[in-house]
């Protein structure tokens, strides 16, 4: 898909067309959504994360955290899981080796640190992914780095 010019005469933007960056235009053309609820996809044009959507019939709501009371709330530190299957050569964990098969990994922020961590589909033990673990300022970037790992380590077609 191309882009389309947004130039009046002269080559400069079309009052019409230019851009407002604090979304009063949208609410001055009659764009107000108060009434509908949030239309986003998990974000927002001035930074503020939206308020968690009702997704009825779904079983989940958008932008709820995974274990997470209602509301949302991460109970205790930000953490995101998701069923896996190692690829070739498995994951390296740092207590006892290569781990292979069906795995469950889980993002979580602690302390200034995300950590990845796998087991064993339902199992309860745990284990560090080895060099699965860096700084990381704002809890809100867990999410990124669950994406990314999943990405990286998720291999059912081996």
């Amino acid at each position: 898909m191309g882009e389309q010019a947004v130039t009046g005469a002269g080559g400069t933007p079309a009052p019409e067309r230019t851009p407002d960056a604090t979304g009063d235009d949208a609410a001055a053309a009659g764009g107000d959504t108060s009434a509908t609820g949030p239309a986003s996809a998990g974000m927002t044009a001035d930074g503020r994360q939206p308020e968690p959507a009702d997704v009825s019939g779904a079983g989940m709501s958008a932008d709820a955290v995974p274990g997470a009371p209602a509301g949302g709330a991460p109970a205790g530190p930000a953490a995101r899981t998701a069923d896996i299957t190692a690829g070739p050569g498995g994951v390296m964990t740092d207590e006892v080796g290569v781990v292979t098969g069906e795995l469950t990994l889980r993002t979580e922020h602690a302390d200034g640190r995300v950590t990845l961590r796998v087991q064993y589909k339902d199992a309860d033990e745990w284990y560090a992914v080895t060099g699965g673990s860096a700084p990381l300022a704002d809890p809100a970037s867990v999410d990124a780095v669950h994406t990314i790992a999943v990405g990286l380590l998720n291999r059912p077609e081996g």
